[in-house]
């Protein structure tokens, strides 16, 4: 009898635990009512502020998502991209993927305020950014859901890991499912979490190549429409304009839907990293397909694999710790 309740006790936490992909210690996991009993206002504290943001910059959504993409392809979702450099750490800020382009990072400080106030050195700020990104997503028409937390922050950052691991533009279609799946996620979490470029914008010089010497022949890229190409073309010179910004997603820019895969299959995608998912790979030209035919998949997967972008190696349990200002470790 002891022995069926034994096993009884392990088959159901082998079923119910909650699934994290990372590499924890047994025991450490993430899970979305980590804080009910230490802070059980976090998420109303959360989207209260986003949602004051992005009124104010409905670009901010975007820029929200991106930084807690680039903080999970680092070092995993632990906060190392809001450090400023001090002492040994070099801020991953100063990066190529990052320099004059990341922001939001005054957004992540507010909420932090807040939330120190209301629960001291109880919230990390790994999970305030893992919140805030699907607080973005949910304020622009995407889809909810709940969010894994538990996470800790970290000691230091990684400048060489966000030049290195975060996908590039003018990355090849290979490499940028190469890092991601050195991260643990799939050739379906790539298509479905590209989908995030439905809002935000993008500067001249990320796409730039693909208007005036895609292959180095001196031409535009052929996968691009060329009256598109044209327009851009005003406003992103072959010089100069680097900083000039376009919007992703033009049907749509502020709106989080399915436009940005209808604008593949017309040739109308702005970077060369999201053309490629429908000219380079039968599996996820599929999916991009599937996608623009179906909103509702498209919300549903992401959904799913934001859940596994924000499980990718966190720090938990003594790991790691929790800062009180998220830009500096804590004395």
């Amino acid at each position: 009898m002891v022995n069926s309740i034994n096993f009884f006790l392990l088959f159901s936490l082998l079923v119910f635990a909650p699934f994290c992909h990372c590499e924890n210690k047994v025991g450490d996991f993430l899970y979305p009512q980590f804080y009910d009993g230490s802070c059980p206002q976090v998420e109303e504290i959360v989207k209260s502020v986003v949602s004051k943001a992005v009124a104010k910059e409905p670009r901010m959504a975007a820029s929200l998502l991106r930084l807690h993409f680039h903080d999970c392809f680092v070092k995993g979702c632990d906060a190392s991209v809001l450090l400023d450099s001090s002492g040994t750490i070099i801020s991953e800020k100063r990066s190529n993927p990052n320099r004059n382009s990341a922001r939001g990072f005054e957004v992540i400080e507010e909420i932090k305020s807040a939330v120190e106030k209301e629960c001291p050195h109880t919230v990390s700020c790994a999970d305030i950014l893992t919140l805030a990104a699907r607080d973005s997503t949910v304020l622009t028409g995407g889809p909810n859901w709940d969010v894994p937390l538990g996470r800790r922050d970290s000691l230091g950052a990684s400048i060489s890991g966000s030049n290195n691991n975060i996908p590039a533009p003018n990355n090849t279609f290979q490499t940028i499912l190469t890092k991601f799946k050195l991260k643990g996620l799939n050739i379906v979490d790539l298509v479905a979490l590209s989908g995030s470029h439905t809002i935000g914008d993008s500067r001249c010089t990320s796409f730039r190549q693909r208007l005036y010497n895609q292959t180095g022949n001196g031409k535009s890229d052929f996968t691009l429409d060329q009256n598109y190409a044209a327009q851009l073309r005003t406003r992103c010179p072959r010089s100069g304009g680097d900083q000039n910004l376009f919007v992703l997603d033009f049907v749509t820019p502020v709106k989080f839907d399915n436009n940005y895969y209808k604008n593949l299959l017309v040739n109308k995608g702005l970077l060369s990293s999201d053309e490629v998912l429908l000219t380079k790979n039968q599996v996820s030209a599929d999916l991009v397909k599937t996608y623009a035919a179906r909103n509702d998949i498209f919300f549903e997967q992401f959904a799913k694999s934001m859940v596994k972008l924000g499980n990718i190696t966190p720090l938990t349990g003594s790991r790691g710790e929790i800062r009180k200002h998220c830009r500096k470790i804590n004395k």
